[in-house]
């Protein structure tokens, strides 16, 4: 595909609240159409018939399968739930349909799985914990400063209806540590826990903590500690708009790949 042809783009999920904000960012990107649409009902009507979503006369489909067959599109988006996003995702790729994905929660057998099918099929798959590209330089910045601080912990603040805990942002962002910091317990030899799981999940020493309520969407700190000071390294997603920028530059680029690629980060510059 050359680079200023339009790529037609299927999002999975468009009534869910990121699912809107991809069905505008598609419809807001002069190089994007949306070819069609994969909902759980609404089978056989037009997206303009749903409510919210005047002007999209695009085909909605409850079957992905024929969903894949039928559109002609170039790529999925897909911000749904990890069981749906594995189904479509599997499936995106054995009709040669390249997949956006951010729904977090896949397995290392599944990713490991999605990988090998994108490269006998040779085209590419981007799945990512986080789109937000603030959010990923937090993660970057994090890997950087692992090298000079020791001890972490992570604290990831979510909305009280995210499935997964630790988010997968969080579970990135300490691998990314990983690769500047030997694994080793932190805190009192002697630390116990009173209520058990007050120090939070484990990842090689370095504690996570995850919190969800209500009113929150998604907010992490990164907390570097050493004799006599702390280096705190946030980033804060107010809403899902903030994730569109990272979508976007996503589709642009799975375009060009021929395997599956996780983590933002791997793709920017």
């Amino acid at each position: 595909m050359l680079v200023n042809e339009t790529i037609r783009i299927i999002v999975a999920g468009p009534r869910g609240r990121m699912g809107k904000e991809a069905v505008q960012l598609v419809k807001e990107t002069p190089q994007f159409e949306l070819a069609a649409v994969i909902d759980r009902k609404n089978e056989g009507k037009l997206l303009s018939d749903v409510e919210g979503f005047a002007g999209l006369d695009v085909p909605v489909f409850t079957d992905p399968a024929e969903c894949f067959q039928q559109a002609n599109a170039d790529v999925l988006i897909d911000l749904t739930t990890p069981e749906r996003g594995y189904i479509h995702t599997k499936m995106a790729l054995e009709y040669s349909v390249r997949p956006v994905v951010g729904t977090t929660g896949f397995t290392p057998e599944q990713l490991d799985e999605l990988k090998g099918l994108a490269e006998e099929k040779g085209i590419g798959c981007i799945i990512a914990p986080n789109f937000a590209i603030g959010a990923i330089l937090m993660m970057k910045f994090s890997e950087m400063a692992a090298k000079y601080f020791d001890d972490v912990e992570i604290i990831e603040m979510h909305h009280d209806q995210k499935l997964d805990a630790p988010s997968g942002t969080a579970i990135k962002t300490a691998e990314m540590i990983s690769n500047n910091r030997k694994a080793r317990k932190q805190g009192h030899e002697d630390e116990k826990e009173t209520i058990s799981g007050a120090r939070g999940a484990d990842f090689e020493g370095m504690r996570i903590h995850s919190v969800r309520l209500p009113g929150l969407i998604a907010h992490q700190q990164v907390l570097f500690g050493a004799g006599g000071q702390t280096l705190t390294i946030r980033h804060d997603s107010y809403n899902r708009a903030s994730f569109m920028s990272g979508v976007k530059v996503s589709v642009e680029t799975v375009i060009r790949l021929d395997t599956l690629v996780y983590g933002l980060e791997s793709i920017l510059d």
